[in-house]
């Protein structure tokens, strides 16, 4: 991405200062607004992991349940654990407890699989904290709230079609090969923690954010109330909130020593590297394309083309993922090439808009993509098959997250 931007610059004929200069500030800026963020969240997904939380999370709502509603069950596990958690984390978090529920009741691994994919993926391309999302809220300058609210709205039946209706027709026509030993999580905890100060922690920013944007609608500015809410549902303190919360509700309530639940903390931030990383330089490309004037470009052209803007900006986001591979690669780009047109858009149509490159950002991952490789190991499945289940599977989520922007852009 640095290279990249360095090209785009030369080919845009922009000073070589000039191209270093806002290279820099992009990365500044984005590091300043999300780097946070991210961290805060790998801080509540390590005591999650660390305390074993996820393990009770999704024990909790598989155990007893009939056989056929099994998929529905796991989809809403994984959703509820994909708040907090990197795709890659949930996926080892979740897949050894995925095949032994599997196994336990005699279904196909990918009949279970399938419905815990489709919910950690929509998540991470929907919702933040995850790293795209963050990201196209701050460049566009989308409402965080809003955009939470809208996202979980349109992720409930864009996991329903792509988790368990998608996993009954694909399945049976799936054969798994020799799965890749799993390693367990590491839990440092003597004793697992309860199930609802469990889901209660993780769904705490989520619900701080959202009572910020409810103040906005329904409380007379100026009032105490409204004051308190605006600063509660500021994302870098509701993230703040649930560390502190899933300290004492995750490490300390499971046994953990002040030491453990310390070294669970700072163990979180060493992984995230490379995506604070990816996230910085992809700041700076986007710089990059707002001073060479990319998406002054990109928006006289869907002007002249009749174009939706929610559309154009799906769309460049599939092309960077198929390009790339990388779903927080393409939000980041895609959202700073469509910059321009959040300009002369409502608040509701700029937090759909983050949502549109959300979804495109998740279309159609294949071999350039980590993801792919990922699920082909865990679940031993072939090449081929790899292709049939998790390709079509987020390609689902891709194109139904767009129907959903567009069926609720008919309304706000």
């Amino acid at each position: 991405m640095i290279f990249g931007s360095a090209l785009l610059g030369v080919i845009a004929r922009m000073p070589p200062s000039r191209i270093v200069d806002g290279f820099a500030a992009g990365v500044g800026s984005t590091v300043g607004s999300v780097g946070l963020l991210i961290a805060l969240g790998a801080m509540i997904g390590a005591l999650l992991a660390d305390s074993g939380g996820a393990g009770v999370m999704v024990d909790r709502i598989v155990r007893g349940v009939p056989t056929r509603w099994l998929p529905w069950a796991v989809a809403g596990a994984a959703s509820l654990v994909g708040l907090p958690l990197f795709f890659e984390v949930g996926v080892v978090l979740l897949v050894p407890i995925i095949l032994l529920v599997a196994r336990r009741l005699d279904v196909p691994p990918m009949r279970v699989g399938i419905p815990a994919l489709a919910g950690l993926s929509t998540l991470h391309g929907l919702v933040p904290p995850h790293p795209g999302p963050l990201v196209a809220i701050a460049t566009l300058k989308a409402d965080m709230g809003l955009t939470i609210a809208f996202g979980l709205v349109i992720a409930v039946p864009t996991v329903v079609v792509a988790g368990p209706l998608f996993a009954a027709i694909v399945a049976p026509f799936l054969q798994a090969e020799t799965a890749a030993p799993l390693p367990r999580p590491v839990v440092r905890s003597a004793r697992t923690p309860r199930f609802a100060p469990t889901v209660l922690t993780m769904l705490l920013p989520v619900a701080l954010m959202l009572l910020r944007v409810a103040s906005e609608m329904l409380l007379p500015a100026g009032s105490q109330a409204r004051s308190t809410l605006d600063v509660a549902g500021t994302p870098v303190v509701a993230m703040l909130a649930g560390v502190v919360a899933a300290m004492f509700t995750l490490g300390f309530a499971s046994g953990m020593s002040r030491r453990q639940v310390s070294d669970s903390i700072a163990g979180s931030l060493p992984p995230i590297a490379a995506i604070l990383l990816i996230v910085a330089a992809g700041g700076g490309f986007k710089q990059t394309l707002v001073e060479a004037g990319v998406g002054a470009v990109v928006g006289r052209a869907s002007q002249g083309l009749g174009m939706s803007p929610l559309f154009l900006g799906w769309l460049v986001a599939v092309g960077i993922r198929l390009a790339t591979g990388s779903a927080t690669v393409a939000t980041i780009t895609a959202a700073g090439i469509v910059a321009p047109l959040a300009a002369g858009m409502d608040r509701s149509a700029v937090a759909l808009l983050v949502l549109a490159i959300g979804s495109g950002s998740l279309f159609f991952s294949h071999v350039n993509d980590a993801g792919f490789w990922l699920v082909k190991e865990y679940f031993g499945l072939s090449i081929a098959d790899t292709f049939r289940s998790w390709s079509v599977m987020v390609t689902v989520v891709s194109v139904v997250g767009l129907a959903g922007v567009f069926v609720l852009r008919a309304f706000v």
